[in-house]
Formats: structure tokens, sequence, C-alpha cells
């Protein structure tokens, strides 16, 4: 089948029988779009659809983009996602963007489970106690960095240490460990989520090398920035792609 009728069926599995609102003002950019994201992008690499959307919601948060957010959170409802995995995909980019603007998307996934009639707030998925955030997420940390984490912390300037406390208890143990979604679906869409942001190349390549320790190979990797080519431009997917060349080099 042509990239033509491979776009075609995969917009109806996404979206539905809708006709999107471009194509009364700006066919020819809606066919390059439609024919190179749903025809071309979406056939890339060997990862199913569900991930496929949890990662485009996480990079249309990073860039903000709500109205193409709603429309990807009724596609992931349709392709079966779980109203639990998309909000924890949402909740996860919380230590990366900051509060307003996880908030900022948040609101609209609400808005889109209101339409659907899903009933908010959702079952709780928080797995730890108050007094256990920073021995949990130091646990998730190193399970999934290794042990230059001992090393980051023992090497932090006195007045700095505090950074690391946060590191380990918010970003790690108020999210990583989390339900609703696995240790491997959550470092890969991180690692989307940096390489989306910008500027934290040396970031994106420490979680080169932690998707590696959870068992996401290079190629899981290189198919996910892929994915997110469309939605963050070609000079960010260059740059995250360089970063995970530099950290698993090619045989």
């Amino acid at each position: 089948m042509s990239r033509i009728g491979v776009s075609q069926e995969m917009v109806k599995k996404l979206f539905g029988d809708g006709i999107p609102a471009a194509y009364a003002t700006d066919p020819d950019f809606q066919d390059i779009l439609s024919r190179f994201i749903f025809g071309e992008i979406f056939d890339e690499g060997e990862i199913d659809n569900k991930l496929r959307e949890l990662l485009t919601l996480v990079v249309l948060t990073t860039n903000q983009t709500f109205p193409q957010l709603r429309g990807h959170a009724h596609a992931a409802l349709n392709v079966g996602l779980t109203p639990i995995e998309i909000k924890e995909a949402v909740y996860q980019c919380a230590p990366y963007l900051g509060f307003p603007k996880t908030l900022n998307a948040i609101s609209e996934i609400n808005a889109v489970f209101q339409e659907r009639n899903i009933e908010l707030p959702l079952e709780s998925q928080k797995r730890v106690q108050e007094e256990e955030r920073l021995d949990k997420g130091l646990r998730v940390q190193k399970e999934i960095f290794g042990d230059v984490i001992e090393k980051n912390r023992e090497n932090a300037p006195a007045n700095q240490k505090h950074i690391q406390d946060y590191l380990s208890a918010f970003c790690f143990g108020d999210f990583y460990t989390r339900g609703g979604l696995d240790l491997k679906t959550r470092e890969l869409l991180t690692l989307c989520i940096l390489s989306a942001l910008g500027g934290a190349d040396s970031q994106v390549k420490a979680h080169v090398q932690g998707n590696l320790n959870v068992g996401n190979d290079k190629e899981t990797m290189i198919t996910a920035i892929t994915h997110c080519l469309p939605y963050m431009g070609f000079p960010r997917t260059l740059n995250a792609l360089n970063c995970v060349n530099e950290i698993i080099p090619e045989k």
C-alpha cells in the first residue's frame, strides 16, 4: 500500500472519520503533514501505537501545543490507552518542564476526559508514603543509573546537596515510583521529553544510558526519537540521535 493509503487508514484509526480543518484552508500542507506523520513515521520501527501516542503526548506537552494535545488525547483513548496511562505520561513531564506547563497540559487532558465521560479524579497511583520518598526514589534512581548516583551525591558542593535530595525524592520518589506505567516506559518518555526540550544534551546522554540499563535497546530509542521528529523538528531530533550515538556507538 502507498503511504497515502497507509496514512488514510492510520488517521481513521486514530481520529475517526472527521476531516482535519486545515484541508479547508491549507490542503497541500495538510497532505504533506498527514502523509509524512501517518504514512511514514507511524510505520517506522517496532513500537506499537499505544506507545507512539504516549510519546506524542509528552512531546506536545513539552511544546505546549494544546490543540494538537487535545486531538492526540482522543487518539490515545481510541487506540486503547487507559486514562491512567495518559495521565501518568503527562505527570512524568513535571520534573523536566516544571509544574505550570504540566498543569496546562493536565487541564487539556481533563477537558478531553470530560468530553468522553471519564470520571475524575482517577484512581490514585501513589505507591510511596511521605517518609519513604527519598529512600525509594534513590533506589529507583540507582536502578536506572547505577553507582554514579552515589558519586554525584558525594561530590555535590555543600550548598547544593539539597538539589540531589530533591532529585531523588521528587523526580524519582514522587513520579518514577507511581503505578500506571512501568519503568521502561517512563524512562523512554523522559528521554523524549528531554530531547524535545532542547538544550539538555547532558541529561539526554544520561537518560540514553538509563534507558539501556532498564532494557530499552538502541533501536527502541532511535524509533522513539524518530517518532517525535514531526513534533520537535530536525535540529532537536538530530541532537538527540547524536547523544544516542555518543553513548552507544555504531558497531
